[in-house]
């Protein structure tokens, strides 16, 4: 990533930040359309979203799709997002 910039009044480190929440639809209307405004402005973050969107849904596909031990799924429940 190249130095982060400010777009719609957020930095990249910030829209990273809140990008699970984001992805999850677990942000008010206003921290979304912050964020929104941001990736509209900022490709990188953008092809970064997507990409980390993407990792996500596969796994959480492949964990619904498996027996997953009871004990690694405490751990994995407290690490990735629901």
């Amino acid at each position: 990533m190249s130095a982060p910039k400010t777009v719609a009044g957020l930095d990249c480190f910030e829209v990273l930040a809140q990008l699970s929440d984001y992805l999850d639809g677990e942000l008010n209307q206003g921290d979304k359309a912050k964020i929104e405004a941001h990736l509209a402005g900022c490709a990188e973050c953008t092809r970064f979203g997507g990409e980390f969107g993407a990792v996500v849904k596969a796994l959480r596909a492949r964990l619904a799709d498996d027996e997953v031990p009871e004990s690694a799924a405490r751990k994995l429940d407290g690490v990735l997002p629901a």
